[in-house]
């Protein structure tokens, strides 16, 4: 059986973010579900497809790293800017969106300051990709 298809306004949740975030994809694809553009594994783009979480709580992020030290080890949370260098992994297996594999809500997404980013509801409900 398949997984839920991503569309934009997808909710994602960061392992080390304070806040969910939305994913925001383009209409570039041309690719509609459910009335929404459709997403690939490769609208993994900073601020552009995947907004801030709130605040961040990685010390391997320099600005928490500093403010932590600052605090003489108080653990404190800095805004949220996320770096996510590498596309979503795993896609689907069979379904394309614009050449590249679609979205599922199995995809996770690695933040180069270790965070995980998973999507929490997919925005579609009726489309099955696999």
């Amino acid at each position: 059986m398949g997984q839920p298809q991503v569309v934009s306004s997808a909710m994602m949740m960061c392992s080390f973010g304070l806040a969910p975030s939305t994913l925001n994809v383009l209409p570039i694809n041309r690719v509609m579900v459910e009335g929404r553009p459709a997403a690939n594994i490769m609208d993994h783009q900073p601020i552009l497809n995947i907004a801030p979480f709130g605040m961040c709580t990685s010390l391997a992020n320099p600005t928490v790293a500093a403010a932590t030290s600052a605090a003489l080890g108080v653990l404190t949370p800095m805004p949220c800017i996320p770096v996510t260098a590498a596309p979503w992994v795993p896609g689907a297996v069979t379904t394309l969106v614009a050449n590249q594999p679609a979205l599922t809500q199995s995809s996770q997404c690695i933040c180069n300051w270790g965070g995980v980013i998973a999507i929490q509801m997919a925005g579609s409900v009726q489309t099955l990709v696999s």
